[in-house]
């Protein structure tokens, strides 16, 4: 990322202050899936992540968003969370996006449905 990037948006990244900030007082514990990085403070008090790309908060799994809220004290890449075999896995929101929901009928969807049930009303 440039210099001026990390200087002056906090919504690709880190910005420099974030980047002292984490060298001068931050101890990684880990990363997830996606390439965002976890640290806490040195004595653990305070966590926080490091985005891989946009920072989206819906971007967080939900074993390391219990860990970013102190849910419990362990980070996921010391004791992982077991998950059921009825658990689909995590996807950030996709809302305002190529691959968000859009209710049949809705004139977004990639195929509308052709409704035939109703006889559109005309002026005479």
């Amino acid at each position: 990322m440039s210099l001026l990037a990390q200087l002056f948006t906090w919504w690709n990244g880190q910005t420099i202050g974030t980047r002292l900030f984490t060298w001068r007082k931050g101890e990684k514990v880990g990363e997830d899936g996606q390439g965002n990085a976890y640290y806490q403070s040195h004595d653990g008090a305070k966590r926080w992540v490091i985005y891989n790309g946009e920072s989206e908060a819906s971007r967080v799994s939900p074993e390391w968003h219990g860990w970013l809220h102190h849910t419990w004290q362990e980070p996921p890449s010391k004791s992982p969370l077991q998950h059921k075999p009825w658990e689909k896995p995590h996807q950030p929101n996709l809302t305002g996006g190529a691959m968000a929901y859009h209710p049949p009928g809705s004139l977004l969807s990639a195929t509308p449905v052709v409704r035939q049930d109703y006889e559109a009303w005309s002026p005479e």
